[in-house]
C-alpha cells in the first residue's frame, strides 16, 4: 500500500494511493474519509510529520572510501546525526542552492517513517514500528561539514531533506536498488544489501538512546558517488519498489 501526504483545500491530509486515485484518510494509515482526488495534479507533501530526522552516516563501505575515511576497521556502531523538521522538503519541489557553501552535495538514500512509538527495540520487533519506506535526499554543505564543530549548517539547514514521493508500507528492504541521477546522469547506483548496518540494526541502536515517535524519519545512509550540485540541476532519487523523488535546485 502506498500512503501519500497532500495539500488539499489549504490543509495537509493523508491519503491512500490506489493507481492514479488518492483516497483521503483520517490519519496516517487511518480509515478513509470517503473523499477521493486524482493524483495529478495533487500537491504532494513530504510523507512525514516529523519531530526529528535521525540520519546514519558512513553506512556503505564504498562511500566511506570515497570520503577518505577508511583508515581502520569498519564502524562498530552506526554514526548518527540529526536534522530538524525544518529540513523537510516536498517531492517535486525546488531547493535553493545556498550562497554560503561552495560545495553543495547530493546524497540519495532509503528512508523510513516511524508508525508507532519506539523505545528499546530488538531486531525482531524493529520493523513492526515502521509505517512505511520512502526516498530521501540528504543535502549537504560538504565544506562546512569539514569545518564546523557540529553538522548543524552542513546537514540541518532549511529544506535540506527532500522526502517522497510517498510511503510504501509493504517492502522487503534487505536488497533494494538505490539510484541517484543528476540531470539524467546516474551518479549513485547500489543496493541496500551493501549497508554495513541494516534497517533493524539501525532502529535497535537508535532506540537504545532516543525514543522515536510516530512521524519521525530515519535516513539509512548513502552509497558512493556523492557529488556537487549547481543551480538549475534536477536530482532524482529512485528506490526500487517505492518510486522516484525529484528535486530541483534553484
Amino acid at each position: 500500500m502506498k500512503l501519500a501526504r497532500i495539500r488539499h483545500a489549504g490543509e495537509a491530509h493523508w491519503a491512500e494511493l490506489d493507481g492514479d486515485t488518492l483516497h483521503l484518510t483520517r490519519s496516517l494509515g487511518g480509515p478513509r474519509t470517503g473523499q477521493s482526488l486524482p493524483l495529478d495534479p495533487a500537491a504532494l507533501l513530504a510523507p512525514a510529520e516529523a519531530g526529528k530526522i535521525v540520519c546514519v552516516g558512513r553506512n556503505y563501505l564504498d562511500h566511506i572510501r570515497e570520503l577518505g575515511n577508511d583508515t581502520g576497521d569498519l564502524p562498530k556502531e552506526p554514526g548518527i546525526f540529526l536534522k530538524g523538521a525544518n529540513a523537510l522538503a516536498e517531492p517535486g519541489g525546488t531547493v535553493t542552492r545556498p550562497d554560503w557553501t561552495q560545495n553543495f552535495h547530493f546524497e540519495g538514500e532509503l528512508a523510513l517513517v516511524i508508525g508507532q512509538r519506539a523505545r528499546n527495540l530488538t531486531p525482531e520487533t524493529a520493523l513492526s514500528h515502521v509505517a512505511g519506506y520512502t526516498c530521501g535526499l540528504d543535502l549537504t554543505a560538504r565544506d562546512l561539514q569539514k569545518t564546523d564543530l557540529q553538522w548543524f549548517r552542513a546537514k540541518a539547514a532549511d529544506r535540506f531533506c527532500p522526502l517522497g514521493p510517498w510511503l510504501e508500507t509493504e517492502l522487503d528492504v534487505r536488497d533494494l536498488r538505490v539510484q541517484t541521477r543528476v540531470n539524467g546522469e546516474v551518479k549513485q547506483d547500489s543496493r541496500t544489501r551493501h549497508m554495513i548496518f541494516d534497517v533493524p540494526s539501525i532502529l535497535t541502536y537508535v532506540t537504545r538512546f532516543v525514543t522515536l515517535e510516530p512521524g519521525d524519519v530515519v535516513l539509512t545512509g548513502t552509497p558512493e558517488g556523492v557529488g556537487p550540485l549547481q543551480s538549475g540541476d534536477t536530482v532524482e532519487v529512485e528506490v526500487e519498489g517505492i518510486g522516484t523523488l525529484v528535486t530541483h535546485i534553484g
